[in-house]
């Protein structure tokens, strides 16, 4: 197949290439041509623009582009920036797809676990439809919809709901370990919070998976079968890393430092990946004690 990847330098991109690479032609969309050939490796097409792109010849899109969420603080022109830099690109792809003759039959495309909002400590699968109406589910909600826009009968469009991706090198693991390995970690608020995690290879394998499984579309939850509270989270990434992790983070100054952002840690959802079950998706870690140990952190 010729795929088309947008984000093809982000955390999930980045690993996602060199899989794609093996029996598929990749043009990558970046802003940065030659950075992206160096860092993807020079079989990959790099391209500055969709124009520069023949949609009537990508058999498959694989959209995961956007402004990280978490490295800024959520003021108005931030916020502004997390939609626009998700919303718009996935509004042209969709009007791209929509205008061709002959259409690329998938486009899976970002969201996260945020779509759900904050959720107390119910079980969440792709039915789940008692939405928290807070920021990260309007963010998810627009994103979601400027893609569904692509389906027809030519077209599937599959939306990946992410939840905390671990992996050694970026994401959020690489922002929580300094503090762990200095024996500074720990619970954040009251720690009953859920954590919906999935390790980094299995975020791949799933992508592959869902490319590959044309019966698949509509939400997804990407995460692991087994999600924790925020308590456990830390008590086995402390073990883990043979570090203590009792320093409670209070609500208050998360909230002080980091303003409405802190509500994605002091708030979460225990998501269940109900549709790739039902596919007889296979996790390589369904757990999060071998997950974290295979990172060797």
């Amino acid at each position: 197949m010729h795929i088309l990847l947008t984000g093809g330098t982000g955390l999930i991109g980045k690993h996602l290439c060199p899989f794609l690479l093996n029996h598929h032609k990749v043009t990558v969309l970046t802003r940065n041509p030659i950075q992206a050939a160096v860092l993807l490796t020079h079989q990959v097409v790099a391209v500055k623009s969709l124009d520069e792109v023949d949609f009537e010849q990508i058999d498959a899109i694989i959209n995961l582009a956007g402004e990280p969420i978490v490295n800024k603080r959520w003021s108005d022109s931030q916020k502004r920036e997390l939609l626009d830099s998700r919303i718009k690109l996935t509004q042209q792809i969709t009007k791209k797809i929509n205008r061709c003759n002959s259409p690329p039959h998938t486009f899976i495309s970002g969201s996260a676990i945020g779509f759900y909002g904050r959720q107390g400590d119910c079980k969440i699968d792709e039915s789940f439809n008692d939405i928290y109406p807070e920021f990260s589910h309007v963010l998810c909600r627009d994103w979601e919809h400027a893609a569904t826009k692509a389906e027809s009968e030519k077209t599937r469009v599959c939306l990946l709901r992410t939840g905390v991706v671990l992996s050694k090198h970026g994401g959020a693991l690489d922002k929580m370990l300094p503090a762990f390995k200095f024996g500074l970690g720990g619970p954040i608020g009251h720690g009953k919070q859920g954590m919906s995690w999935i390790h980094i290879d299995d975020m791949i394998q799933l992508i592959l998976f869902v490319l590959s499984h044309k019966d698949i579309c509509g939400p997804i939850n990407a995460t692991a079968p087994n999600p924790v509270d925020n308590n456990e989270f830390s008590q086995t990434l402390g073990s883990v890393i043979s570090r203590p992790a009792m320093l409670r983070m209070p609500a208050w100054v998360l909230k002080l430092m980091m303003g409405e952002m802190s509500d994605l840690l002091l708030h979460g959802q225990f998501v269940i990946p109900d549709k790739l079950l039902k596919h007889n998706y296979r996790f390589h870690y369904p757990e999060l004690k071998p997950a974290l140990e295979s990172l060797r952190l």
